[in-house]
This record gives structure tokens, sequence and C-alpha cells, in this order.
């Protein structure tokens, strides 16, 4: 029985497979997003302030990893290593050697060797640029873009188990369960959640942990409504009631027949959920309520952008790198959904590549 649904199922997931490859808009959206992602995963072996491996004196380093004292390089100051010194650098250089990333700035690195005041437009030394205090912009692009996605991979997760629990016991238990989680949830989400982000992150100290848990109280409420409605539709499908008149346990017939349905369009919403994430981080970063103060912020990156409207290069980078990372998901998104939708799969007169040049959802080639 079991290989016999296995046989089954393989030829709708090739199906789903060739409906989002046909979607070559959504497709390369998915690689250059993961091309993008693998790159700033490595940030540090390619801006940095520290050599990624070093010689010295016949013993090998790798300070990108491991902090040094000074004393481990014949220095007097028990303190972390400062490559940048020229001191430090001169003697290290006479005895040995290092390798050095592409851009030999981190996001925090201030640089006090500019020819100008900041912030200076792009160069050699700087590729975009740096900020008004003095650090790079490559590099806080490149450190922001990997900060974005993990707080927005961790919040979507989070988002998701929250969602699909509350909307799955609403959904399935129907009756006065549902009735009591809809009014809780319609006042819940007819709160100002903007202000209130604002003013619990005004009240605590600002970090990613409590960005976190702060703004999961609200982001599951865009998820719950539509798993509650999936999980209404399969309740009474036949082979839910089969369950139910054998016996087994709720929570059983939930996870094992009922949720594996209520996926597909939980799947499809997954990069819409990380857009939000990340434009609501980006707002309170960029009026002060989001991460602290120094932190990799693309949306701080957009307030220096206003701040300093003579230094165009901070605003044009904010504004690309934002617009390239949210369009990339929404154009993933959008192949998601048209791979779960069952026009594109079930249709044997679909064709993905039809219906990805066409640009509308359920529209074959017969159809055009």
């Amino acid at each position: 029985m079991t290989t016999r649904r296995h046989f089954r199922a393989s030829p709708i997931a090739r199906r789903r497979w060739q409906v989002f490859r046909g979607n070559r808009r959504a497709w390369w959206s998915l690689w250059i997003f993961a091309t993008l992602l693998v790159i700033s995963l490595g940030a540090e072996l390619i801006a940095n302030d520290k050599p990624i491996v070093m010689q010295y004196q016949g013993q090998w380093y790798v300070p990108v990893l491991i902090d040094y004292p000074e004393t481990e390089f014949d220095g007097f100051l028990p303190t972390a290593t400062d490559y940048r010194d020229p001191v430090v650098r001169r003697q290290i250089e006479e005895r040995g050697w290092m390798l050095w990333p592409p851009v030999g700035f981190s996001y925090e690195t201030l640089d006090r060797e500019l020819d100008g005041p900041a912030p200076s437009p792009p160069s050699a030394r700087h590729w975009l640029g740096t900020d008004d205090h003095g650090r790079d912009v490559f590099a806080r692009v490149l450190y922001g873009f990997r900060l974005s996605v993990v707080f927005a991979v961790i919040l979507t997760a989070g988002s998701m188990a929250l969602g699909v629990l509350i909307g799955g016991v609403q959904g399935y238990f129907g009756g006065k369960v549902d009735l009591i989680g809809q009014r809780i949830i319609e006042i819940w989400s007819g709160m100002p959640v903007l202000f209130l982000l604002i003013i619990l992150a005004s009240l605590v100290q600002p970090n990613l942990w409590w960005l976190l848990g702060i703004m999961l109280l609200f982001s599951w409420l865009g998820l719950v409504d539509i798993v509650r409605a999936e999980f209404l539709r399969a309740r009474n499908l036949e082979y839910v009631r089969a369950a139910r008149a054998m016996g087994l346990p709720s929570r059983l017939i939930m996870w094992r027949h009922v949720l594996p349905n209520a996926m597909v369009a939980t799947l499809t919403f997954i990069p819409f959920l990380f857009t939000g994430a990340i434009t609501t981080l980006t707002a309170l970063d960029f009026l002060g309520f989001g991460l602290p103060p120094g932190s990799p912020s693309l949306g701080e990156l957009v307030a220096q952008g206003k701040n300093n409207l003579q230094a165009p290069w901070l605003g044009i980078t904010a504004f690309l790198s934002l617009g390239v990372m949210l369009s990339l998901l929404v154009f993933i998104g959008e192949g998601l959904r048209d791979a779960f939708d069952p026009r594109h799969v079930l249709s044997p007169q679909t064709s993905p590549t039809a219906s990805a040049s066409s640009g509308l959802p359920g529209r074959s080639a017969h159809g055009q």
C-alpha cells in the first residue's frame, strides 16, 4: 500500500517541479537568490578586517575564526590583535605572511585613513563607498543581507508553526472553538501592529531575539486563515470521516491525514512571509527601533541615505539591495503558487512554459 501511494505521488511531484522550472522568472530568481545567500554566508571570507589564514614563525593561524591576543605575536597587550595596526602588521610580515579577504573591512570597521570626510564615494578601496561613520558600505550590505535572511528564516518558521497549529485546531474542531478563536484573532489583528512594535521595541533593549519574539506575536496572523480554511474543507472528506469512525485520536488524524493537504497552501505562502519579515525589520531599523546601533542593517543604510542626500550612493545602494532581494522572493513565490496550483499540475493541456510566458495563473496554451 505504501509503495502504491508513493508511485501515485511521484508524477504529481515531478509535474510541480516541471511547472516551477517552466516559469523562467521564478527559476532564475531561485538560482540568483541562492547564489547571493551562499556568498553572504561566507561574508567573513569576503569582507573582514582580519586575515583569512596566516603563518608566523612557522606556525599556522586562522584569525577569521579564532581571536588571538597580541602576545601571541610578540606584542605587549593580552587584548585581541588588531591586524590593521601598522606595527603589528609589519611585525607579522617580517616573520611570516597573511592572506587577506578581497575587502579588508568588516561591517563595523572604521576606516581612519580616508582621503576626505565621511561618507566617501565609491573607490578601489571602498567599492560602494563608506557611510557617515567611515564604514565600508559593501561589507555592511553583505552582512546585512545575511542578517535579514536569517531573521526572516527564523521568523517564518515560527510563524508557520503558530499559524498551522492555531489554524488547524480552529478548522478541525470547528464549532465554539472556531468561533471563539476567530473573535480573538479579529481583535488581535485589528491592533496597529507597527505602532505596537515600536512601543514594545522602545521598552526593551533592542536585539535580534527580542525583535523576533515581538514580531512573532503578529506575523502568524496572515497564515492562520489559510490553514483554517484548508482544515475546514478537509475535515469533511470521506477518509477523514473514516479515520474518525475507526477511533483514531484527533491529533493523529490532523497530523497524518489533514495537515499534508493544508501544507500545499502553506508552502505557497512562505515567500510572502519572508518578504513581510524583511520589510518589517527594515522599517523598524529605519525608524531606529530595530537592531542595536552598529548592526549591519539595511534599514539603517536607508536612513543614512535619507540623512546624507549629498552622498547618493548610500540611497541607491540601499534601494537596489532591498529591491533586488524582495523582487527575487516575490518571483519565487509566484513560481511556487503556480507549481502547487491544481489547474497547472492536474490539467494535461497546461503547458508550464506557456503559462509562465503569459504571466497569468491557470491559463493554458489552449486558453490563449
